[in-house]
């Protein structure tokens, strides 16, 4: 008699698996939608868990957070509001870790606006120079830092014109809004240089450190696919297409 207990077993492991599988909601800093795009289905490969992202400002996260949004885990723009989050108690103490250091770029959609330094900047031969809200998002601040420390503030002042988001930023220079902008390096670089347009990558000095942290957020607390996502945020998988848009480790 064929013995049916290899075949049952079968069985039960294809039924199980589904149920082993979880989902995790992922509020997503608007800079890193490109690489967490990236990143989603080699994690679902890996662990059978799903990934749902909401992207945006970190500032805005941090009011959703605190007002009960679903979120499970925040990889945000800055270190500064996950520690705040944790130190609330909105966050899962010791799992907060930098998963990424943001680099700021002066872009314009022109190829021939920048010639890979300040000059354009410094000329101020445009109409606009468009930036994320600086209180909302850390590369707006990283901005404003440059243009203070390049003494530009003031003289550029009533140029500026500002995103919600450092996505919107973007928009409103590759739609030509605004003939350049400070954005996220991450959403102009590709395959090691910029794949359109013409830039500027701001030099480190120039602003405080864009250090991008995670936390598991307390919904997240008892979520296997929320722990699963912070191990393969440090996995060497995870590190390389990170650093293919253009960010440091």
């Amino acid at each position: 008699m064929l013995d049916a207990r290899p075949l049952l077993l079968a069985l039960f492991l294809v039924g199980a698996a589904p149920a082993l599988a979880e989902e995790v909601k992922v509020a997503v800093a608007a800079n890193f939608t490109a690489p967490i795009q990236a990143i989603a289905p080699e994690f679902e490969k890996a662990t059978g868990h799903k990934l749902v992202a909401a992207y945006g400002a970190t500032g805005q996260f941090y009011a959703q957070i605190r007002n009960g949004a679903p979120f499970d885990l925040l990889l945000a723009a800055d270190d500064s509001t996950p520690a705040r989050l944790e130190s609330e108690g909105a966050g899962v103490p010791g799992s907060r870790f930098t998963y990424a250091v943001g680099s700021l770029v002066l872009w314009s959609a022109d190829a021939n606006t920048l010639d890979g330094s300040d000059a354009a900047l410094r000329a101020g031969q445009f109409k606009h120079l468009a930036i994320a809200n600086p209180k909302a998002a850390p590369y707006g601040l990283a901005a404003i830092q440059t243009l203070e420390k390049l003494g530009l503030r003031e003289a550029l002042e009533g140029k500026l014109v500002e995103g919600q988001s450092i996505t919107q930023t973007h928009q409103f220079v590759a739609t030509s809004n605004a003939e350049l902008g400070f954005v996220a390096l991450s959403q102009v670089y590709r395959d090691g240089q910029i794949a359109s347009g013409s830039a500027w990558i701001v030099p480190q000095a120039l602003h405080e450190p864009i250090r991008q942290d995670a936390l598991i957020l307390k919904r997240g607390a008892d979520n296997p696919a929320a722990a699963a996502l912070l191990d393969y945020l440090k996995s060497p998988q995870a590190a390389a297409i990170i650093q293919s848009f253009g960010y440091q480790r």
